[in-house]
């Protein structure tokens, strides 16, 4: 048997966003989450099925913001290097702002909540590295500041930590996420 969530039993709107009315923030596909020790389980097919909703989104005219962690020079967060730079299939276009992030959520001390309210959309569509982290403090901050959050779970991966298996920590992570604070589809594809 499955229990309602929060959000379902306090009567949340549960519809996903539309591409077409909604933001895309995408969150940290860098290069840091592909190889060494940040390399998460899941990367490539996570980044393929974002790299297939950024293309369908700009198609349908949606806002698009990309979100980009800093760690520091030397660091697996360096921006000023390859290793912390935005994966190219997934690269901003012309015209695309890149925030810049310095903690786990990327509306804290950057101007996302800003570029989000000039967007005009109130639904975002938050996609990205890693589920339990940047996407789980990213979605709750979105819907606490009033935006409807939706997280299309197969544009996300994580990584093993303890002992917890990524496909696990992931799984809670979403199911936090849905409980909470937003919308979860399993698919990218099932947003119109």
């Amino acid at each position: 048997m499955t229990s309602k969530t929060l959000r379902e039993l306090g009567g949340a709107d549960t519809t996903p966003a539309a591409l077409a009315s909604s933001t895309l923030v995408l969150v940290d596909y860098q290069n840091t989450y592909t190889r060494g020790a940040m390399e998460l389980d899941g990367w490539q097919p996570a980044l393929a099925a974002a790299s297939d909703l950024l293309s369908r989104a700009r198609a349908a005219g949606a806002a698009v913001i990309h979100v980009q962690h800093d760690g520091g020079e030397g660091s697996p967060y360096d921006i000023r290097a390859e290793i912390g730079a935005i994966h190219p299939s997934v690269a901003p276009a012309e015209g695309e702002p890149v925030v810049v992030k310095q903690a786990p959520d990327s509306f804290h001390g950057t101007d996302l909540g800003k570029l989000v309210d000039e967007a005009g959309n109130e639904t975002v569509i938050v996609a990205g590295f890693m589920t339990h982290m940047c996407i789980a403090y990213t979605t709750a901050s979105a819907a606490l500041r009033g935006n409807k959050p939706t997280v299309p779970a197969d544009t996300c991966a994580t990584r093993s930590i303890v002992d917890v298996s990524a496909d696990e920590l992931h799984r809670s992570a979403l199911a936090a996420i849905a409980d909470a604070y937003g919308v979860v589809v399993a698919s990218g594809s099932e947003l119109a």
